[in-house]
């Protein structure tokens, strides 16, 4: 869905600290959502996790820097972090072009899916980004 311009995909989990998470099985794919790409602008460098780290929901696992500030990514979920999308690395203005596809950051093993009812989705998430909107114009 498209709220205020800005593209919500209604399938996946949100946290308030602007990351998003797509729920296959057990393993969470984590990424920026596009408010948070679109008021970094052009991504310059991305500082990824070892594969086999252990991480904690809420806890900053990842950080990224565009040409107007160094951010963070967070765990969406707590568990082993299983994959990091390397490709970032060399190009990480994946995360501005296709922040829900192909800019993915990393995917997390859940450890325990009860965390998910922490999270945004739907109106809650829609309702929350409306916020953060306002915050920011």
């Amino acid at each position: 869905m498209e709220v205020k311009g800005y593209q919500l995909p209604d399938d996946l989990y949100y946290d308030r600290n602007h990351c998003w998470g797509r729920v296959e099985g057990g393993i969470v794919t984590v990424g920026l959502n596009d408010f948070a790409q679109k008021l970094a602008k052009d991504f310059v460098s991305v500082d990824l996790p070892l594969e086999g780290k252990e991480v904690v929901q809420g806890k900053a696992i990842a950080s990224i820097e565009s040409g107007k500030w160094v951010g963070r990514i967070y765990a969406i979920v707590s568990g082993e972090v299983v994959e990091v999308n390397e490709e970032l690395e060399d190009e990480p203005t994946l995360l501005n072009t296709d922040p829900y596809g192909d800019g993915w950051v990393l995917k997390i093993r859940m450890e325990n899916p009860e965390e998910l009812s922490n999270l945004l989705q739907g109106e809650e998430a829609v309702r929350w980004l409306e916020e953060e909107i306002a915050k920011h114009t």
